[in-house]
């Protein structure tokens, strides 16, 4: 079986209200004015231009009706019949290889933008047995996003959402906060055998982590696998991830055309404005155009370009937020090589945050603070070894600089040629079989040697200087 995964309704809140609402009480009688926000309509189109989507000059407004607790007007408006945009592209990368060094990009095409009135959330008390409704977020305005089926897995469709997730970040229409619900993903799920059209799709709807967005999809293809094999039937309903625990709910919708808003219209430029009519007022694509940020794929190939980085790493910069202005903030303080400060950022630092569930921005070692410590290391006054020694000694004590913490743990560099000559003595003088083999051509022994010197010295031995001793006295 293949699996086909179409994260279909990807959406999220990114403005305080969908529309704005006139309360006048006329005795018995309350009058609606409904007016469109400006606001959702520019970042639905920022978020169709960054995703190579074409926008529709002109969209309309449909009711999309059924009956659930937390929809009080028993209707959502909705976009169904001619949406914002359509047409689209959202190209994202994965690690793979055996050492996950090895990034490959794939597209998923992006069918449409719509914009959409939130509902209420329901809260499930699986303990009580009893669902609460929290109403805060009705109304509200969304935009969802429907791909179309053209990943294969949880782990792509879980890439497409971060990819996703950081261009609205970097538009600045949405934070991307799955956990507080200002991202939610609905993924339709189907199998297939190869050669075979679609089966039929199952939805798992309200996924509100990346992470148990693949673990949800990967289990729903094996479910609808497991059910195919034993003769069953794949039902097309609806699945609530709670994030894991699945059950079924049918959807039935009718839709009609709303009443109560006109077209929406969208211009090209300034010069497709009718008469009187304000551009501060209007929505203008080319305006917006020319106002989008660097996105996410382009920073990565900038990073590339720039520091002769590996892709794998330009990759994991750009994925954790606050990584790259960091990045770039240690090579501004530091002379050392781009190549080699990206092994500290990605692989020390990260790691360190990783372990302790901390941000970027709360890392206890502030950018000026590494590039310090890194040039130490580049002038020779610590060894490399040495450098990861202070690394971990400045971790634990935040404000601490790393010339204080190399002075006071006395961790500079032995450069001191007499005493070298002797270390170096007695550890060629107690492994003569090493510098038999040494003096026999296998040249690789010597690191051997130079390890041993280093252990005596916990480190601080100058590599370059003992290097020289060491050949010297196996030649």
């Amino acid at each position: 079986f293949s699996a086909a995964v179409n994260s279909s309704s990807t959406s999220f809140v990114h403005c305080s209200a969908f529309k704005s609402f006139l309360y006048a009480c006329l005795l018995y009688s309350t009058v609606f004015i409904f007016v469109l926000n400006r606001r959702c309509v520019e970042a639905a189109v920022m978020t169709g231009l960054a995703l190579n989507c074409n926008i529709n000059r002109k969209s309309l407004f449909d009711r999309k009706h059924y009956f659930y607790a937390d929809l009080p007007a028993g209707y959502q408006i909705t976009q169904q019949r001619q949406p914002v945009a359509v047409d689209g592209t959202l190209t994202y990368s994965l690690l793979e290889g055996k050492k996950r060094s090895q990034v490959i990009r794939k597209n998923v095409h992006i069918k449409q933008i719509q914009l959409e009135q939130d509902s209420g959330k329901s809260l499930h008390d699986d303990v009580h047995s009893q669902t609460l409704i929290d109403l805060n977020r009705a109304g509200v305005g969304l935009m969802e996003l429907v791909m179309e089926p053209d990943m294969s897995c949880g782990e792509e469709a879980a890439a497409a959402v971060r990819e996703l997730q950081l261009i609205l970040q970097a538009l600045g229409t949405c934070q991307g906060n799955m956990s507080e619900g200002q991202l939610r993903v609905d993924a339709n799920v189907s199998v297939h055998r190869p050669g075979e059209p679609l089966g039929v799709r199952t939805e798992v709807k309200n996924i509100n982590s990346v992470r148990y967005l693949a673990r949800a999809i990967d289990y729903e293809i094996q479910r609808q696998i497991g059910i195919l094999q034993r003769g069953g039937t794949v039902q097309n309903e609806t699945r609530h991830s709670l994030p894991i625990s699945l059950t079924s709910a049918a959807s039935f919708f009718r839709f009609m055309p709303e009443p109560n808003l006109p077209p929406l219209i969208v211009y090209e430029d300034n010069a497709s404005l009718p008469a009187g009519i304000d551009a501060c007022q209007a929505v203008v694509v080319q305006k917006i155009k020319e106002g989008l940020p660097e996105l996410p794929s382009i920073k990565r190939d900038r990073l590339v370009q720039t520091y002769g980085i590996l892709p794998e790493h330009s990759f994991t910069l750009v994925n954790e937020d606050g990584l790259v202005e960091y990045f770039e903030a240690v090579l501004m303080a530091t002379k050392k090589e781009p190549r080699k400060v990206i092994g500290w950022v990605t692989n020390e630092l990260l790691g360190h945050l990783k372990q302790q569930d901390l941000s970027v921005s709360q890392s206890p070692i502030s950018p000026p603070a590494l590039a310090e410590l890194l040039e130490l290391q580049e002038t020779g006054h610590i060894s490399s070894s040495v450098a990861k020694q202070v690394f971990q000694k400045m971790w634990r004590s935040p404000g601490k600089t790393a010339a204080q913490i190399t002075q006071e743990h006395d961790l500079g560099l032995v450069s001191d040629t007499a005493q070298l000559h002797s270390i170096c003595q007695k550890v060629v003088d107690s492994h003569p079989d090493e510098v038999h083999a040494i003096r026999n051509g296998n040249k690789k022994v010597l690191n051997k040697l130079m390890g041993l010197v280093q252990k005596e010295t916990k480190g601080r031995a100058d590599p370059v200087l003992v290097r020289k001793i060491l050949q010297e006295k196996t030649s």
